[in-house]
């Protein structure tokens, strides 16, 4: 595995990649890596030549009262995982090398910034969009991987590649979770014991409105209903919010059909956390 810390070394060995007719792979993290983002690599290595993974904590997509400085930083950890399962480039640059100084461009996929997380965490998705555009352009993959449980910033990113003309497919893979339901996240590591189990709340609630679903009911207002009331019965989680949309445009919709998104967010203690289904 080669480590490449500036843009000027990362463009010229993917160029090279691409240049001798390999198909690249790209992984984008921000490390703090768990069974969840493997799951990503593995489906690179899977369906492409070279697999790239970058690893940056974007401080533009962290709002100034959350976790930018906290966020777990495991670098010695992640590099022994991804060199172990084979990645063949590792992409570290610093802060000033993805946002010099001087730059002033940032990418606002308007139509769907403010939707689910973008309403909860303004400027979030701009921090995404922008971020993970400079990538593609760095990289140029082919194929770019995400998981689904950032559903939101996954129509996010499909609807800039189409509107923007990038000549990516973009990848997704299913949620990964632990033996209980939870949903892998970077940010389960916050969680105490007992808010570990407070946070099972998310899957319960998803579980509910499936079986409502499998049961006959098609209203998204009742669907709501029952979600929301799950997570009421659980006083160590907060909700932040419960959607029941279409998952391209992140609208709401009024029935559900074959591939209804439904995506909560919550706060158990002081960490907030995602989930999603699709119906």
């Amino acid at each position: 595995m080669r480590l490449i810390e500036t843009v000027v070394d990362m463009k010229a060995a993917c160029r090279a990649a691409t240049h001798a007719g390999e198909k690249l792979g790209l992984v984008p993290t921000m490390g703090a890596l768990h069974e969840g983002h493997m799951s990503l690599v593995r489906a690179s290595k899977a369906g492409c030549d070279v697999t790239a993974v970058s690893i940056f904590v974007n401080p533009l997509q962290f709002g100034p009262s959350e976790d930018f400085e906290k966020y777990p930083r495991t670098f010695d950890r992640d590099s022994a995982m991804l060199r172990d399962s084979g990645v063949d480039l590792l992409f570290l640059p610093s802060v000033a090398e993805m946002y010099p100084a001087s730059a002033r461009t940032y990418i606002d996929v308007e139509a769907l910034s403010s939707k689910l997380d973008g309403g909860s965490r303004p400027g979030h998705f701009r921090g995404v969009a922008t971020v993970v555009c400079k990538l593609f352009e760095i990289v140029r993959p082919d194929r770019a991987f995400f998981g689904q449980k950032d559903a939101a910033q996954v129509a996010l990113l499909r609807k800039m590649a189409r509107d923007l003309n990038m000549d990516v497919e973009i990848i997704v893979c299913p949620i990964v979770r632990e033996a209980d339901g939870l949903a892998m996240s970077s940010r389960n590591a916050y969680l105490s014991p007992e808010q570990r189990k407070q946070a099972l709340v998310l899957c319960r609630l998803l579980q509910r409105v499936k079986a409502a679903v499998e049961a006959g009911e098609t209203s998204a207002a009742k669907l709501a209903e029952a979600g929301v009331g799950e997570i009421a019965r659980e006083p160590g989680a907060k909700l932040d919010y419960f959607a029941i949309v279409d998952p391209d445009t992140l609208e709401p919709v009024e029935k559900v059909v074959p591939r209804t998104l439904v995506a909560v967010a919550a706060w158990v203690g002081t960490t907030r956390l995602i989930d999603n289904m699709v119906l």
